[in-house]
């Protein structure tokens, strides 16, 4: 999978700059993201703080670890 090329932290900042009332054209050009990025960058992460951000992905890896069918678990 693709890594993103802006960190948590950034992401968020985009996000506060536009609640403060940036247009949202302005600001996909300013960082060199599309619209539908900065969209889905909202929905995504849309009232999260930073320590919210890190949390919720903790959630995602562990969730990715324990779906991840074990070898001594699957008895053929």
């Amino acid at each position: 999978m693709k890594t993103s090329r802006f960190t948590d932290s950034q992401i968020i900042g985009v996000l506060k700059q536009a609640e403060a009332g940036t247009p949202v054209q302005e600001l996909c050009r300013e960082h060199g993201i599309s619209s539908a990025t900065f969209y889905r960058w909202c929905s995504k992460f849309g009232g999260m703080e930073v320590p919210m951000v890190a949390r919720m992905k903790e959630l995602e890896d562990e969730n990715r670890r324990l779906k991840k069918p074990s070898g001594a678990a699957r008895q053929v």
